[in-house]
């Protein structure tokens, strides 16, 4: 579970109830509009629907569970992994690393290490490897889409709402106050259904996947050039510069000392 994203939604829940409270002295149903609801809630449903194929729209599950846990493998955990591997190709030869590739956890990595393995072309392996990043960074753009669609068209949903009760209000021009104070609430309502939807959800999650995607990309890029310096029977140092060369030079001593 990532801490950051749980506690991040847990704060912002927090402050946008505190401040709701306090906003309408502890009348929270007054910010009730099913008219904003409707239009905002519903809406942008259909704005999605619209907007993305029904499988993509299937994988909605996924993308949450991506925000919510952090699996891809911490990059030292990789450098570590894959420097030992090197040094025993280098010191057995790299049809010794046949018995390690079923105990690898990343299906990427033992994908290609079994190529290299056995004795495919360096540059199919590149390649093989290439066209499945692309296809997995294909599949998180679909996630980071799906939250874009929200934070696009939920405010503009939301600012519809108002729009339509303050025609309603302008109808009641002359009438009882009271009812008119209630409608233009009513109004204001929806519009900040559609800005809390885009500012304090869908903004924050979308901009965490694509953090995710980035991470998981370079992540993958590392392990490909790992993979092809093995499979040239490069010294194991250089192996592991190569690595070194994705992470930050802050961290590249701790790597190579670890």
């Amino acid at each position: 579970m990532d801490k950051a994203s749980m506690g991040g939604t847990a704060l912002m829940t927090g402050v946008v109830v505190l401040v709701c409270y306090q906003a309408t002295g502890g009348d929270l149903m007054s910010l009730w509009s099913s008219k904003g609801f409707y239009m905002v809630i519903l809406g942008t449903v259909a704005a999605v629907m619209m907007s993305m194929p029904f499988d993509r729209i299937k994988m909605v599950p996924g993308y949450i569970r991506k925000f919510l846990f952090n699996k891809t493998r911490p990059a030292m955990e990789t450098i570590a992994m894959m420097s030992k591997l090197s040094e025993k190709a280098r010191r057995d030869g790299i049809l010794s690393l046949e018995s390690d590739v079923a105990s690898i956890p990343d299906a990427f990595v033992a994908a290609g290490l079994k190529m290299a393995v056995d004795g495919i072309d360096p540059d199919t392996i590149e390649s093989t490897m290439r066209m499945e990043i692309m296809a997995m960074q294909d599949r998180h753009k679909s996630g980071k889409k799906f939250f874009d669609i929200i934070k696009t068209y939920g405010p503009g949903l939301g600012l519809i709402a108002t729009l339509i009760g303050q025609i309603g209000m302008f109808k009641n021009l002359g009438g009882d106050i009271a009812t008119m104070g209630y409608m233009l609430a009513v109004a204001v309502v929806a519009t900040m259904y559609g800005t809390v939807l885009a500012n304090c959800i869908a903004g924050p999650m979308g901009d965490k996947l694509a953090y995710r995607s980035g991470e998981e990309i370079l992540a993958r890029e590392m392990a490909l050039q790992a993979i092809l310096s093995i499979q040239a029977g490069e010294n194991p140092r250089v192996t592991l510069d190569k690595m070194s060369a994705f992470i930050p030079a802050s961290t590249r001593e701790k790597a190579k000392a670890a």
